[in-house]
């Protein structure tokens, strides 16, 4: 039944409210014919009459709720008439001003003013018209509404015969068995016809055949093609092999479909179908194809440990109670379509209706509770297997969530249906049953579309997670929408009901903001944006490396011409779709002082960012210092700067701070810098021969230019050493550390072999009471002290207290 709601109801609906929702205009133009107001007064007075008595029919309320929503679509076009030319008359009196206080105008123009303002009201009389019959046509069908609202509300609430009193079994088994009886009695009355038992004997051998190779394809065709899929997929686990397993699946969904629908055929050929028969074989194969349906979800959803279907993180013993419990489902609800039709037909009381269903009732409850115990036994086992910095998934926890309503509507239904509130608690499960058949086509829907996607990425792993199956997903589910909302009751009358609200739109000022206005101006402003990445790309990969524009030029470059793009895809964006902003230029007028103040630190990164991207004191890959922070520039957008450390961290910079605050670049321009490395060797060494020693380094140094050339200074004499400093300029200042690293080895072999001494530093300590040292002893044994000489030591220090002299 949902595919059959999906494939006949849902998707004509579909079409046609894309349709409906993809005109560029903001309101129905209607066909410019101006509505039969005499036929929609007897109309519109005629279902006050049947509203006010209250006692029609829910099928004639229906039936009248149609015709409403046919005139108010009419009313809706009128609305349009004379819209051009009303527009023109508006300007006209625009053009000539308001008309002056005192009164005093010039005869010519004061009538050309009382023309216009006559045709102006004349033009807008059909308008206004239309407006008044569309609010009383709305009024009805508001009022439809509430009436069905409420005896559906009745209905579903109302409380019934307790199916579990013994009384009513006999009764009810006896009214079941009765339509069972007048079922054999029409195909027993047709056989004894002598009409109809020739044409079933000339019918035979064709019924015969009919029967046959469905009854082939229904039971070993479903095997035959499992057969051949494990022949021809053997890797299933591939994006390619979930694909074709799943292709033959489907082939062999259609091949047991087909086995069922040629059975029917075959009753059909044996002309033994009768009045009763025809609705009752339309009912069997509609529960035979769920049936079918539910045995090829349970496949999927509960997948055996050869197959990479697998949903849910169970063990096998618990996947197969899933299939079995699907099947059961499936063969609950099933049934559920032969009883409904023995029960119109028949027309069963509330209590044999009662007594009949109860056993489906329970039996559904029951498989329902199962079936929500493995969704939580599931979610549990994620959320068990997951480490302690590690969160499960969404869709994990949902299963959970979706487990526990699961249960309270198998619980719960079965429960309310034993008491008497039979009807609510048939339709609580029956429809949760159809209702996670639906969800699951969802989710096998998506998951065809994740495969597709990494087929098409080429068998990235993370495709599958991408934001296009994501967004799929979400898709799938506004198309699916209404079909829940027919499930749980909704009619289609106000589903279209809704997407005509949709479609009319919302009023803001002047402004009408509907469904196609908005679905327009989603799909120029995606144009606009793909077309701006697009430029970017080729001004990024293809133009601007063939000039001699710096990188930091070039990403500047390609960012102003980015946010060129949006800004004039969202400004075509919203002129496509007819939004008038005049109107709303005085609320913007008044938000933008509070958002000025509450925004006034993002606003000033963002105008700061503006000035970096067209000044450019900064570029990509620029070494800079802010604050005592080195590091290169790695990407500067609008409101920030990110900067990567020599340690490989990130640092983000508010733009504003590059502005106003001290910034030195290192690189800009070009990389060529100095390097400085301070050398100290010991005091009579000849500093001649240093300098010479010193300069040979520098210039031997590759990275070091020859132009202009490196300098040796004599610094001075320090503490402890002769200070000496090699100044060189760098044609890469980016290497400073492993020049400077170098020269040091460089200077340690050099001074090794000439036999330069590079000092450390050494102090002399004078202790001034060393018989504060010496242990004390008994006066008795004590004698007399020996002169204490003053030791001497030496100590290696290299503080800089130490190089600043020492205190004795």
């Amino acid at each position: 039944m949902i595919l059959k709601h999906l494939l006949f109801r849902g998707l004509p609906a579909l079409i046609v409210a894309l349709m409906l929702l993809g005109t560029p205009t903001l309101a129905q133009t209607g066909n410019g014919a101006k509505p039969d107001y005499d036929a929609w007064q007897t109309l519109a007075t005629r279902i006050e009459d049947a509203v006010e008595a209250g006692r029609a029919s829910d099928t004639v309320l229906e039936n009248l709720r149609n015709d409403l929503t046919s005139w108010r679509a009419d009313f809706v076009g009128a609305k349009d008439l004379n819209v051009r030319t009303i527009a023109a008359v508006q300007a006209q009196i625009s053009a000539l001003g308001p008309a002056p206080e005192t009164g005093l105008e010039p005869d010519e123009i004061a009538a050309q003013r009382e023309t216009l303002n006559a045709r102006l009201a004349e033009l807008e009389a059909p308008r206004k018209r239309a407006e008044v019959a569309q609010s009383r046509a709305d009024a009805l069908i508001g009022e439809i509404d509430r009436i069905l609202s409420e005896r559906q509300t009745n209905a579903f609430l109302e409380r019934g015969p307790s199916p579990l009193n013994p009384t009513l079994w006999s009764r009810g088994w006896g009214t079941f068995k009765n339509s069972l009886v007048s079922t054999r009695g029409e195909i027993v009355s047709s056989w004894n016809n002598p009409n109809q038992r020739e044409a079933f004997i000339s019918n035979l051998p064709r019924f015969i055949a009919i029967v046959a190779v469905s009854i082939v394809f229904l039971l070993l065709g479903w095997r035959w093609v499992r057969a051949l899929s494990e022949r021809f997929v053997r890797q299933r686990s591939t994006a390619r092999g979930w694909l074709t397993a799943f292709v033959l699946s489907v082939v062999q969904l259609g091949v047991a479909t087909l086995g069922l629908f040629g059975l029917a055929i075959a009753v059909y050929y044996s002309e033994l179908v009768g009045l009763r028969i025809d609705p009752l074989l339309g009912a069997v194969i509609e529960g035979g194809f769920f049936i079918i349906v539910s045995v090829w979800l349970s496949a999927f959803v509960f997948a055996p440990a050869d197959r990479s279907f697998h949903s849910f993180s169970l063990t096998e013993a618990q996947n197969t109670k899933g299939r079995y419990i699907v099947i059961g489902l499936g063969i609950v609800f099933g049934l559920s379509f032969v009883l409904d039709e023995f029960s119109r037909y028949d027309s069963w009381s509330s209590s044999t209706n009662a007594v009949v269903y109860f056993p489906l009732v329970i039996s559904g409850g029951y498989l329902l509770w199962r079936l929500g115990r493995l969704l939580r036994l599931h979610s549990a086992a994620v959320v068990a297997a997951a480490s302690a910095d590690e969160v499960p998934r969404y869709v994990d926890r949902m299963y959970g969530l979706l487990g526990r309503v699961i249960i309270l509507a198998g619980l719960g239904g079965a429960f309310i249906a034993a008491v008497g509130y039979f009807e609510a608690g048939r339709t609580i499960v029956f429809q949760s049953i159809e209702t996670l058949v639906l969800i699951a086509f969802l989710i096998l829907a998506q998951r065809v579309v994740a495969e597709l996607w990494v087929v098409v990425r080429r068998g990235a792993d993370d495709a599958r997670d991408g934001l296009l199956p994501t967004l799929s997903g979400f898709v799938l589910l506004l198309v699916a929408l209404p079909q829940f909302f027919r499930i749980w009751g909704t009619s289609d009358a106000r589903i279209s009901e809704f997407w005509s609200s949709a479609r009319e739109g919302v009023t803001v000022g002047d402004t009408k903001i509907t469904a196609g206005a908005f679905l327009t101006f989603a799909i120029v402003f995606s144009i606009g944006y793909i077309v701006t990445r697009v430029l970017q790309g080729a001004l990024k990969n293809t133009v601007l490396p063939k000039t001699k524009m710096d990188i930091g030029g070039q990403n500047a470059l390609v960012s102003g011409v980015g946010y060129i793009g949006i800004f004039l895809a969202a400004l075509a964006a919203i002129t496509g779709a007819g939004i008038d902003l005049s109107s709303l230029a005085i609320v913007a007028g008044a938000l933008s002082v509070g958002i000025g103040f509450g925004l006034q630190n993002i606003v000033s990164n963002f105008v700061s960012g503006i000035i970096l991207l067209i000044e450019r004191p900064i570029s990509e890959g620029d070494w800079i210092e802010v604050g005592g922070t080195h590091g290169t520039v790695r990407d500067i957008s609008v409101r920030s700067t990110r900067i990567e450390t020599f340690d490989r961290s990130d640092v983000i910079l508010p733009n504003a701070d590059l502005i106003s605050g001290k910034v030195t670049n290192y690189t800009r321009g070009n990389t060529v810098g100095r390097v400085i490395v301070p050398v100290g060797v010991a005091y009579g060494n000849d500093t001649r021969k240093i300098e010479k020693i010193l300069f040979e380094i520098a210039e031997e140094h590759p990275m070091v230019l020859a132009n202009p050339k490196p300098n040796v200074i004599f610094q001075g004499f320090g503490a402890d050493s002769l200070d000496f400093e090699i100044r060189a300029i760098l044609r890469d200042v980016n290497f400073v550390l492993s020049v400077r690293s170098d020269m040091n080895h460089e200077i340690a072999r050099r001074f090794k072999e000439e036999g330069v001494e590079i000092p450390f530093s050494q102090r002399d300590i004078w202790i001034r009471n060393p018989e504060a040292l010496v242990p004390s002893v008994p006066r008795a044994e004590a004698k007399p002290p020996k002169a204490a000489k003053p030791k001497v030591s030496r100590a290696k220090s290299t503080s800089d207290d130490d190089k600043n002299g020492g205190g004795k």
